[in-house]
């Protein structure tokens, strides 16, 4: 990876619950004036608080340019009303929404739901691999201009072209179409913490793929693996972006990080921590960047009212001064924060292939 790829950075704005909106939408314009090209919320089935998607659907609106990808669970939730979520969140921000697919894996979660017993979390990620794919298609399943709103005849939609999804998956069946028009992004950005091996599997779905790594050489290993994996599925390895996760300690800014990460102590066994200074971190950040190590960073805030804005104004403020960081976002959508194309309908695609090798029949 060249040094001159743009760099990316993301962080968390959760933390001990809030029951205050304010809280978050505080936090996310924060974010949004570093520039950052999305916040995440994480949310669980095993913790209380509010409903991070809710949440943010509640913070699209007072806020312009930053992406905003909520933690969904896909285990125990029906993936119609998955995918039917995340476009109305693509629809309220504007083209800001992605997702944080994640799984359900105790059994005292299961017990809220009473539908079925915890299972493997091989078998919960390949459920969730699947989920994603389903909501990529009901996604697709309305072509951009299926809307035709046309009062003199009473005609809301051209049903031709609206599609049937026909999927069969390990766990569940979605006939289709979806119920909310094709969202803005045509498909909202798919994000997979692929840290276990059995959610490796699962990033074949995603655009996004948060990682963690305790040195540069592990962090490239795992791209090019994830690269690799990508395009024997046939996409294109250049349409994904892996992150590096972080935890990030910022309290005390006179404690030098943990050389090179190595002996790093680990979070609840998910994620790498760093405890530093913002110049510290940033120096970090453009080490493992330059060197190829991923193309960019999500960080986690271990106190997020204090550690996000030191991220943001003295971090993030250093690679830009030293024009590692944009100063401002490249576009109103977060695919185009990422650097990501808006895909074309899989459904639509055929069909114009079809017509147009019709006309040429008759011509």
């Amino acid at each position: 990876m060249s040094a001159r790829t743009p760099l990316h950075l993301a962080a968390e704005i959760g933390g001990p619950p809030h029951y205050d909106a304010g809280h978050y939408l505080r936090l996310a314009r924060l974010a949004e004036g570093g520039a950052l090209d999305y916040v995440t919320l994480g949310d669980s089935f095993a913790r209380p608080g509010l409903d991070a998607l809710a949440v943010l659907a509640r913070v699209a609106p007072a806020t312009d340019r930053i992406g905003l990808v909520p933690t969904v669970t896909t285990t125990h939730t029906e993936p119609f009303h998955v995918s039917s979520a995340v476009a109305s969140l693509d629809w309220v921000s504007n083209g800001r929404a992605g997702w944080h697919a994640d799984v359900s894996t105790t059994e005292a979660e299961a017990r809220l739901f009473g539908r079925r017993s915890a299972a493997p979390p091989a078998a919960l990620w390949q459920e969730a691999g699947e989920v994603a794919d389903v909501s990529a298609r009901l996604w697709d399943s309305w072509e951009d201009d299926a809307e035709i709103r046309d009062t003199a005849t009473g005609r809301f939609i051209d049903r031709d072209k609206l599609h049937y999804v026909d999927f069969e998956g390990s766990t569940f069946s979605v006939r289709g179409p979806a119920i909310v028009p094709r969202p803005p992004q045509g498909r909202p950005v798919t994000v997979i913490d692929a840290t276990s091996a059995p959610a490796r599997a699962a990033a074949r779905h995603a655009d996004v793929v948060h990682i963690r790594a305790t040195t540069p050489e592990q962090a490239a290993t795992v791209r090019d693996e994830l690269r690799a994996g990508a395009a024997a599925h046939g996409r294109d390895p250049d349409a994904l972006r892996v992150l590096v996760a972080l935890t990030v300690d910022l309290g005390d800014v006179e404690t030098a990080p943990e050389p090179g990460l190595e002996s790093g102590p680990q979070l609840a066994g998910r994620g790498t921590y760093f405890r530093g200074g913002p110049v510290d971190l940033a120096d970090l950040i453009a080490q493992w960047h330059r060197a190829g190590a991923a193309d960019g960073f999500h960080l986690t805030p271990i106190t997020p009212e204090r550690d996000l804005e030191r991220i943001v104004n003295g971090t993030v403020a250093l690679l830009q001064h030293r024009s590692l960081f944009r100063t401002f976002h490249p576009g109103g959508t977060l695919r185009e924060h990422l650097g990501l194309v808006r895909p074309a309908s899989r459904y639509a695609a055929p069909k114009a292939a079809a017509a147009s090798s019709a006309s040429s029949k008759e011509a």
